[in-house]
């Protein structure tokens, strides 16, 4: 099921026309299972945290990029554009 939340994501963002724009988990969560969305909000959330470590997504509160290990309530989802500021990279993960 990750696999499908990691695909509605990138097929979400790469119909986004204009660089920039942004989802919602919600439309990820719908996109995967339109019926059952609301229970996987919570592994879009966790996804969407580890590909903003990964520098893939960025992740926004009030529309300005969050720390993926320490945002919290509503937030976007949308790819990196240029400028963004790459996530701290852990050295102990060496």
């Amino acid at each position: 099921m990750s696999a499908d939340v990691e695909t509605a994501i990138f097929d979400l963002l790469g119909a986004k026309i204009a660089p920039g724009k942004s989802i919602s988990p919600e439309e990820v969560a719908r996109a995967v299972d339109p019926e059952g969305w609301r229970r996987l909000l919570g592994q879009v959330r966790a996804i969407a945290r580890g590909l903003a470590r990964q520098g893939r997504v960025v992740v926004l509160r009030h529309n300005k990029p969050a720390d993926p290990e320490d945002f919290k309530g509503v937030y976007r989802i949308r790819l990196p554009l240029p400028g963004d500021v790459a996530p701290p990279q852990d050295d102990a993960a060496d």
